[in-house]
């Protein structure tokens, strides 16, 4: 789009036709982001490690819809050739990719990052990053050809600050906007634009450890501006304005959404 197209209020978030491929989307953000890309036109790939949690959803959309809206592609993103398969069977069902939402992601360890097993530290950084960068890379060729598309990492806020008990995932989603800035820098030219979501505390089973417990729920509210925790449609919103002409000017970027928990001081 150049400067003097116009958007109207109808078309400027309007997806019709693009197909969105969507990790982690059988249920939480993932799920919200893949309704609503849908609600506005869009062909979405739901996609996360069980089949059977994918139909469910890809069943649910296409009835809301009137319409396929949905297919279901089973996916563990820590495979190589799965997530290769998975953008194969995106081009069959629907053609090329639009927009990538990289969304799924692992944090098997909760505490102090010194206490932190290889393992896990190896499986963090391999599933939240290095997979993130395979599967962009499978879907931008593709994108560049044709000259146009759109990245949209799902980070966090625990990639911008520090923490005594997430330390190793929020280094990993502090990879995640770099991951951005760099796809920004290298694909711009070819009009293929990345940036990122960075999340406060969502009611999702992610990350239920926190918000099902009252004490911590109410330790956490209570530096947030807005007093909550988000829900998951709260971060779609995001999706679909990163996804569509609305924001055809934006790339490298980070959005936080968190109720205003960075900018707070609390009762300080």
């Amino acid at each position: 789009m150049t400067s003097t197209e116009k958007l109207s209020a109808e078309n400027l978030f309007d997806l019709s036709g693009q197909t969105v491929l969507v990790t982690g989307s059988s249920r939480g953000i993932g799920e919200a982001i893949a309704r609503r890309c849908a609600q506005q036109g869009a062909n979405v790939i739901i996609s996360s490690r069980k089949q059977a949690a994918c139909d469910v959803v890809a069943a649910s959309i296409n009835e809301t819809e009137g319409r396929e809206a949905a297919h279901a592609v089973a996916c563990n993103i820590a495979h190589k050739e799965e997530l290769q398969a998975l953008v194969d069977a995106t081009l069959a069902k629907f053609g090329p990719i639009d927009c990538l939402v990289c969304n799924a992601a692992v944090n098997p360890y909760y505490g102090p990052s010194k206490d932190i097993p290889d393992d896990a530290f190896d499986h963090v950084m391999s599933v939240n990053v290095k997979s993130n960068h395979w599967l962009c890379h499978m879907a931008l060729p593709g994108m560049a050809e044709r000259g146009s598309g759109s990245i949209i990492i799902i980070s966090s806020v625990a990639g911008v600050v520090g923490s005594q008990t997430l330390g190793v995932y929020g280094l990993s989603k502090a990879a995640d906007f770099q991951m951005a800035r760099n796809i920004a820098v290298e694909y711009g030219p070819q009009n293929i634009r990345a940036n990122c979501i960075a999340p406060g505390v969502i009611r999702t089973y992610f990350a239920e450890a926190l918000w099902k417990d009252p004490k911590i729920e109410a330790a956490i509210s209570k530096g947030s501006p807005l007093r909550r925790f988000g829900d998951p449609d709260e971060i779609a919103g995001a999706a679909v304005f990163l996804a569509s002409k609305a924001s055809s000017f934006m790339t490298g970027q980070s959005m936080v959404i968190d109720g205003g928990g960075l900018i707070s001081m609390g009762d300080l």
